[in-house]
């Protein structure tokens, strides 16, 4: 090991991304596989930008350059979009017939909750947005 090379510091607010994206994942997967629970299709759009978010934002806490964030803030934000929709679906602000809910699960079921009172959308919002609020400062750190 080379005498200059010092180690990399760990930035807090990406690590706090990631792991909001770790755990919304595996909290997707787990109602999915695992609890039986079949995904509306609003809720497989939001897999779809969630999913990724995992995985990049690993792979910027080893190089923790500001590359991961670019790559991840159109993810987080096309998932708080679709998000914020799904939750405006769910609580009858816009007509489920607006909803892109074909077959399988509607987007606007009261089994689309979490230990009967939470709805999975407002989880997913409160994901997204955490995540965003997170690489906002981790983006000011890296500028910094």
């Amino acid at each position: 090991m080379q005498a200059d090379m010092k180690p990399r510091a760990l930035s807090p607010p990406l690590f706090g991304a990631w792991l909001v994206a770790l755990l919304a994942t595996a909290g997707a997967l787990f109602l999915g596989e695992v609890m039986g629970m079949t995904p509306c299709v609003l809720c497989w759009y939001q897999r779809i930008a969630m999913f990724p978010l995992a995985l990049i934002l690993g792979l910027g806490l080893l190089e923790p350059d500001g590359r991961g964030i670019r790559y991840a803030l159109p993810l987080a934000w096309a998932g708080w979009g679709l998000a914020l929709y799904h939750v405006l679906v769910f609580w009858g602000v816009i007509s489920e017939g607006l909803a892109p809910c074909g077959k399988g699960s509607s987007c606007a079921d009261a089994d689309v909750q979490v230990a009967g009172f939470v709805p999975i959308p407002l989880l997913s919002l409160i994901a997204f947005t955490a995540i965003l609020a997170l690489l906002w400062f981790a983006k000011r750190k890296v500028k910094a």
